[in-house]
């Protein structure tokens, strides 16, 4: 499985009979990381199917998990990751548990370090374009150097360099690569763009 391009496709609102074909020319683009919140109508039924598509060839996973007993819902329908808008300890260590990827959504240097030191696998910072890069920068010169940070809210292609040279090593897409009732052509399009931006960043 290709995985190194840290691009996660945030699905947010997709319907049962998109899945299969969005998430498809999400893989055939480049991505390889597909998060699927679950505020989505039948979420963890999409999950399943996108798994059952393309989780040979990604990662699925699920976003807004704000509770524990979420978790194991999650694994149960196939995903390997979970994603939070916020910082609770207690569902990084469920997650955790379950042997599944953890990403807390942190604002703050405190939340931050709660996370990291909780285990989480990697920092998603929302919403990114409010702290905006110099922020970032500011938070990940006292952060542990192997902190992971994802930049999630307002980024897309346009300013892939900017959240880089703050300190992110990847970027969560939502509204930027796909809206619900979006045609699979066009999150194809949209996706091959984001994938062209990522690798013209430097390490």
């Amino acid at each position: 499985m290709t995985t190194e391009r840290h691009i996660i496709a945030i699905l947010r609102g997709i319907r049962g009979n998109e899945v299969a074909s969005i998430c498809r020319e999400l893989v055939d683009a480049g991505i390889h990381w597909i998060e699927i919140p679950l505020n989505s109508p039948d979420a963890l039924g999409s999950i399943e199917v996108a798994a059952k598509t393309v989780g040979a060839d990604a990662h699925i996973g699920a976003g807004t998990v704000l509770r524990t007993d979420q978790v194991a819902k999650v694994a149960a329908a196939g995903g390997t990751f979970v994603v939070s808008p916020n910082t609770d300890v207690a569902v990084i260590k469920e997650t955790l548990r379950m042997g599944l990827g953890s990403y807390p959504g942190i604002f703050s240097p405190t939340e931050a370090f709660q996370a990291f030191f909780a285990g989480a696998s990697g920092l998603k910072i929302f919403p990114a374009d409010v702290l905006g890069p110099k922020g970032i920068k500011a938070m990940k010169a006292v952060l542990p150097r192997e902190a992971s940070l994802y930049a999630v809210g307002g980024v897309g292609p346009e300013n892939f360099e900017a959240y880089r040279n703050a300190g992110c090593i990847g970027f969560g897409l939502g509204t930027s690569l796909y809206r619900p009732g979006m045609d699979a052509t066009e999150v194809a399009r949209k996706a091959r763009s984001a994938v062209a931006a990522y690798d013209t960043l430097s390490d």
